[in-house]
């Protein structure tokens, strides 16, 4: 069964650091293209950072130069390491795994995780 469990979410001040994980489960992260979207309340889920088969990672402007994607194809992980947090940085941060048709829409993805959350106070 395929699985995708985040952790590290947390209350932070802005201009602090968290790191989500994203450990997964009968999936091969390395195969997959991997991605990190977010999602506050009222609003849509939006695309924050994938890392696509073969190597090449995206980010999303709001977020380049303050968060990182990467990938630990030995611990079957992906992480986002997210630096600069501003208060607009709060939300759900979820994972999702997808077969390469696209990386920047949720409807590319065909599993997710459950979500974890992110406060950041100003």
């Amino acid at each position: 069964q395929e699985q995708l469990v985040e952790s590290g979410g947390g209350l932070v001040q802005a201009g602090g650091s968290l790191r989500l994980s994203c450990a997964a489960s009968g999936r091969t992260v390395s195969s997959y293209v991997m991605g990190w979207f977010r999602q506050a309340p009222g609003k849509e889920r939006e695309f924050v950072a994938a890392a696509i088969t073969g190597g090449p990672t995206s980010h999303a402007d709001s977020v380049k130069g303050r968060f990182t994607i990467s990938r630990d194809n030995a611990k079957n992980t992906v992480y986002l390491q997210m630096n600069s947090l501003k208060p607009e940085d709060t939300g759900v941060y979820y994972c999702a795994a997808g077969s390469g048709r696209g990386f920047s829409r949720p409807n590319e993805y065909d599993t997710w995780g459950q979500g974890t959350q992110v406060t950041v106070s100003s």
